[in-house]
C-alpha cells in the first residue's frame, strides 16, 4: 500500500494558504476520490484551537516573544499527537494550514529569536512528522495587506504587527525554502485563485504520480 502525504502551505498572512489548502482538499476528494484531512496551526483539535484563541487574541498585551513560540509549539503537540499522526497512520492524506516552518518564520525572523532554539522547540513538538512538502506561496506585503482588508474579522496579533514584522516574515519563508529545496516548492502566489491552485495540483504530480500518496 503506498503511504498518504503530508503537505503544508506557508505564506505571509493574506497569502492565500487557506484557500489553496481548501481548493486541493476538494480536488482530491473530488477528482480523485481520496479522503483528504485538511487542518491548519495553531489548532486543528479542540485544546489546540483553545490555545489559537490565546495566541491570536488582538486584546492580549504583553507577550513574551518566547512565549508565544511556546504556546504554538504546545498547539503542535497535541495538534501532531491527536490529528495528524493518526491520519497519516490510517492511509489518510493531510492538508495542514502552516506548521513547523511558521514558527521559523515568524517568531524566528519575524520576532528575532534565536533560530536554533526555535529549531529546537519544533523538534520537541513535532518529532519525526515532518511534511512530505512544504508550498510557499510567495506574496509582496502590499498585495497581502490589500486582501486582508477586505476580510470581515478583526486582525489578530500578527496582523496588527504590521508590515515591518510581515517583510521580516516574508523574507525568511524565503530563506528557509532554500535551505531545504527538495522538500520546498516557492510559487509567485500574485497570480490568479485558479491559476495558482492549477500550478500546485502540476507540480504535485509532475513529483508523486500516484499523488496524493507516495
Amino acid at each position: 500500500m503506498s503511504n498518504p502525504l503530508f503537505i503544508v502551505f506557508e505564506g505571509i498572512d493574506g497569502s492565500g494558504t487557506t484557500t489553496q489548502v481548501g481548493r486541493l482538499k476538494e480536488f482530491v476528494e473530488n477528482e480523485c476520490g481520496t479522503e483528504v484531512v485538511a487542518t491548519r496551526e495553531p489548532g486543528g483539535t479542540p485544546l489546540a484551537e483553545r490555545i489559537r484563541q490565546l495566541v491570536l487574541d488582538p486584546d492580549v498585551e504583553g507577550m513574551y516573544y518566547k512565549t508565544e513560540l511556546l504556546l504554538y509549539a504546545a498547539s503542535r503537540v497535541q495538534h501532531v499527537h491527536e490529528r495528524i499522526l493518526p491520519a497519516l497512520q490510517a492511509g489518510k492524506p493531510v492538508l495542514c494550514d502552516r506548521y513547523i516552518a511558521s514558527s521559523l518564520a515568524y517568531q524566528g525572523y519575524g520576532r528575532g529569536l534565536d533560530l536554533p532554539m526555535v529549531n529546537q522547540v519544533n523538534e520537541l513538538a513535532v518529532g519525526t512528522c515532518l511534511p512530505d512538502l512544504t508550498i510557499y506561496l510567495d506574496l509582496p506585503v502590499p498585495v497581502a495587506r490589500q486582501r486582508r482588508q477586505h476580510r470581515a474579522d478583526r486582525p489578530d496579533r500578527l496582523e496588527q504587527a504590521g508590515d515591518e514584522l510581515q517583510e521580516r516574515v516574508a523574507q525568511g519563508y524565503r530563506e528557509v525554502a532554500a535551505e531545504e529545496p527538495a522538500a520546498s516548492l516557492l510559487l509567485d502566489a500574485t497570480i490568479s485563485e485558479e491559476s495558482l491552485a492549477k500550478e500546485i495540483r502540476r507540480q504535485l504530480s509532475a513529483r508523486w504520480p500516484l499523488f496524493p500518496y507516495k
